[in-house]
């Protein structure tokens, strides 16, 4: 699906979740979600067969302990789960829990849904006692609105045998020194480094890295504020627009994949993305694991700071069935048990990391051929995590307009009337700050 056509359906569900609350929305319940009271219908949004097929295995060993109602996925497509949720509450037909993000959360919330999930987050709090960024972005007043599963942080990644072969020792710790870098390593067909610039999340994700280490993190100043126009968010753009220079022509059409490829492929000797780049690593590059190298994003040679965009990634629940919800808590505390947690997180090793305090010495996880062979990277993002950030939810702040921003990738627009559109980074940014204005005003 074209970028365009993603904006234009983002669009429609906006004005369909507006007609959604203003007449209450649906209520879940045992009319809705399956139409199956012996169905608990899980909708995430990780698609890859290996994610399915372990989350598959974790399902079934849950449903031989309740056999009453059992547990099943659907897959959805995040480029089509705004307009697909709007449509299911309308229609009654929504999924009893939703996997989500803490913007999507926001989104979804004004559908009139949600349900909250206080009681069963307090209780696994108690237990595994859960990382404090991870709950942050879910709790709306007094409420949590999902349960947290796992955490997403992202790094530079490189490759340490091009940078042995351009004479470089060590990793970019500044912005200037990533900068020099990309410019020594690229050559001929070699690219310094591959950066998403098409219109999509990945490019949001990456360039607010750089926003955070820049000191830009806060996209509002108050509710419905924004503040993204101001004189480190055009710095950061600028450097990703000159960093754009050592990156793959191509790169305005880049996601999440076409950088990892690149980077296994060779033709690009740098990125930056979250952990699902150790698994694959030897098989796609052909190298030893010792030549993937790891490290925080570099941040300015001044007044910088460590960070990183981070993800806590958790569940919704939407039925207001009392016995789905008791089948949903079970499932939740089934899936965050040590025991279980790291068959979970290992369906993408390295990519999901754990949430709670036991969860990141469980030894499920842990044993893990890919998190034992590159525990220095694993290391590394845990502790990355500990900076990490969310638009909208930076300061204390919880926006919950910030899914209409995000829903339409206004970020990534900014980035592609810079690069693409050749505005200046000043013009880019007072044109994302309008944009995002009138997108939080409607």
């Amino acid at each position: 699906m074209s970028a365009g056509r993603v904006r234009n359906l983002v669009a429609m569900a906006v004005a369909l979740m507006l007609t959604l609350a203003g007449c209450g929305g649906g209520t879940g319940g045992p009319g809705s979600s399956s139409g199956d009271s012996s169905k608990l219908v899980i909708w995430h949004m990780e698609q890859p067969p290996n994610r399915v097929a372990a989350w598959q295995k974790i399902i079934d060993e849950f449903n031989k302990t309740n056999p009453s109602v059992k547990v099943e996925q659907q897959v959805q497509d995040w480029n089509q789960v705004y307009t697909k949720i709007a449509g299911a509450v309308q229609s009654r037909t929504q999924p009893d829990i939703l996997f989500t993000i803490p913007d999507f959360t926001t989104y979804v919330k004004q559908m009139g849904t949600v349900q909250p999930v206080t009681n069963i987050v307090n209780e696994i709090n108690s237990q595994h006692k859960f990382l404090e960024p991870a709950l942050a972005a879910y709790s709306s007043g007094d409420e949590y609105l999902a349960v947290p599963l796992y955490g997403m942080v992202q790094m530079l990644w490189y490759r340490k045998d091009l940078f042995s072969k351009a004479g470089i020792s060590g990793e970019p710790k500044t912005w200037n020194q990533l900068m020099e870098d990309a410019r020594k390593l690229t050559t001929g067909k070699q690219y310094g480094i591959a950066l998403p610039a098409g219109k999509n999340l990945a490019t949001d994700q990456v360039v607010y890295s750089f926003m955070i280490t820049a000191g830009a993190e806060n996209l509002y100043s108050g509710p419905d504020k924004i503040a993204f126009d101001n004189p480190k968010t055009v710095e950061t753009f600028k450097y990703y627009n000159d960093l754009l220079k050592f990156s793959p022509p191509d790169s305005a059409n880049y996601s999440w994949g076409e950088p990892q490829a690149a980077f296994n492929n060779g033709t690009a000797a740098m990125a930056i993305e979250k952990g699902q780049y150790l698994g694959p690593f030897e098989k796609e590059s052909g190298r030893p694991a010792s030549d993937l190298g790891c490290a925080p994003i570099p941040q300015p040679d001044s007044g910088g700071q460590p960070g990183s965009i981070y993800y806590s990634n958790g569940a919704m629940v939407l039925t207001s069935d009392a016995n789905k919800q008791k089948v949903a808590s079970d499932f939740f505390k089934f899936v965050l048990d040590p025991a279980n947690y790291g068959k979970f997180l290992n369906a993408e090793p390295g990519l999901f990391l754990p949430l709670t305090e036991d969860g990141a010495d469980a030894q499920s996880w842990r044993s893990n051929p890919v998190v034992s062979k590159y525990k220095e990277c694993v290391a590394g993002m845990l502790e990355q995590s500990k900076t990490g950030a969310l638009f909208g939810f930076t300061g204390g702040q919880y926006n919950e307009s910030i899914g209409k921003i995000s829903g339409q990738n206004i970020i990534a627009q900014t980035i592609q009337k810079m690069y693409v559109g050749k505005t200046s980074p000043e013009e880019a940014v007072s044109w994302g700050q309008e944009q995002m204005t009138s997108a939080v005003s409607s």
